[in-house]
């Protein structure tokens, strides 16, 4: 037991930073949905599709250059630092690509909003909404790839304070185009959308500009510019990333896709959905920035070849998402009778809220079980059984749960999310029986 505290404090060196970031990301899903909830009900229900639809891809997104981890984190623990920054220059590449893919998947599902059984009277705020989001996606890959560098080179507070300053530009924006003060437009939740796409298109020149300018990264610059485009290192990222962003993508669906059955449900139902869903996006970020730590950390041992350390910083990362989780439920839970009033003026969606507060805090744990464990394979580059582990646990057995418990056994809408913590836990499970597969037979390979 005496090294896991040098293990505690290394992932939270890492991780706070991440963590604080993310943070930010989450006091801006706050931001949106409180300014949108209390501008108008029925723009809060569109907001509520539309994001669920976009956060489905851009998780599933964010988990295709997560694949760029265990690759620079390999290259950083042996010090191979100009070919960590050709590394970069291939996931710009690559991340560029996997985009254009996933934008060709939403304009095709644009064009069959009204196909989907969603209220009628939210079609006019949802469509240019999710067309303001859609042209934001590019510039989502391309900080997506400096932040999954920075990162894994153990930087992590670059990639911190350049989100809260986009944090920051994005809030600001919302007052100002929401409402329609000094002067500008009052455009609602397009508003909202139009801040957002601001926001991403800063980030990613302030990364430029760190990379570019920084003396630190000189020696990265160096890999960038002299080392090309290595097709086999642009095949590895997809090789990595793909099953990474196929089982972030399905235990995102196992939230964004349950919309749909919410959106059955009416507005009221879709209003709260999207309340509780930020409430969770606020836990499940804090648990990935530390998930990322364990990532970076097991890459690093990974890429030295030191076994023993490698599986000390998982478990240290278990220790540690416990008591997160601890600590971020208590909060919820002394808040509880107080959550809804913050986003909306509705009795009806605040007393929705209240009840969907049970299966929340019955999932929590095997939220943070899941999230350490696939950021484990994710840091010694087994990657490919979480394609199969999340389609077991989010289609097989979280989404059919959603239906059986909402509409068959008619619960409603806390059916639907009773479905969570069976999709979760499960997952959580079987990741930890394959990293203990994996650990238990020989040491890792060098990523």
């Amino acid at each position: 037991m005496k090294f896991y505290p040098y293990h505690y404090r290394s992932l939270l060196s890492l991780g706070l930073p991440i963590m604080i970031g993310q943070l930010g990301m989450i006091i801006l899903g706050f931001a949106d949905t409180m300014m949108v909830g209390h501008h108008s009900t029925t723009e809060l229900g569109a907001a509520s599709f539309v994001n669920n639809i976009m956060n489905l891809v851009i998780i599933t997104a964010t988990g295709f250059s997560y694949g760029l981890t265990p690759i620079v984190g390999g290259l950083f623990g042996r010090g191979e630092l100009p070919q960590a920054g050709n590394a970069l220059r291939c996931a710009l590449l690559a991340n560029t690509l996997a985009g254009l893919l996933m934008m060709v998947a939403l304009v095709v599902l644009f064009f069959n909003l009204g196909n989907i059984g969603q209220p009628e009277e939210l079609m006019p705020y949802m469509r240019p909404y999710y067309l303001v989001l859609l042209a934001s996606l590019p510039f989502v890959m391309l900080f997506n790839a400096f932040k999954q560098f920075t990162d894994s080179i153990t930087e992590t507070r670059t990639s911190m304070w350049i989100l809260l300053s986009g944090n920051l530009i994005n809030i600001v924006g919302n007052y100002l185009l929401i409402y329609g003060k000094a002067g500008l437009p009052e455009m609602g939740v397009l508003g909202a959308g139009v801040a957002t796409l601001l926001s991403r298109v800063v980030m990613v020149g302030l990364f430029l500009a760190v990379f570019f300018m920084r003396k630190s990264m000189r020696p990265y610059r160096e890999g960038f510019w002299s080392l090309g485009w290595p097709r086999q290192l642009i095949r590895r990222m997809f090789t990595l990333g793909t099953p990474i962003a196929l089982e972030m993508g399905m235990e995102t669906a196992s939230f964004s896709l349950s919309i749909i059955m919410v959106g059955w449900l009416g507005t009221i139902a879709l209003a709260s959905h999207q309340v509780m869903s930020t409430i969770s996006q606020f836990t499940f970020m804090v648990y990935y920035g530390l998930g990322t730590a364990v990532a970076v950390r097991t890459s690093y041992f990974n890429g030295q070849r030191d076994h023993k350390n490698m599986l000390h910083t998982v478990t240290a990362g278990l220790h540690v998402m416990v008591a997160l989780e601890l600590v971020l439920s208590g909060i919820i839970f002394l808040l509880r009778n107080h959550i809804g009033g913050w986003f909306t003026d509705s009795p009806e969606v605040s007393a929705t809220v209240l009840t969907l507060m049970l299966p929340f805090f019955i999932y929590q744990f095997g939220d943070g079980l899941q999230i350490n464990y696939a950021n484990a394979l994710r840091g010694i580059a087994d990657v490919k059984p979480l394609m199969i582990i999340a389609f077991i646990a989010f289609f097989i057995i979280s989404l059919p749960v959603g239906y059986l418990c909402g509409f068959v056994l008619k619960f409603g809408l806390v059916g639907v999310w009773m479905a969570f913590p069976f999709g979760l836990t499960s997952a959580g499970i079987m990741m930890w029986w394959r990293f203990r597969q994996m650990t238990q037979r020989q040491p890792t390979p060098r990523a």
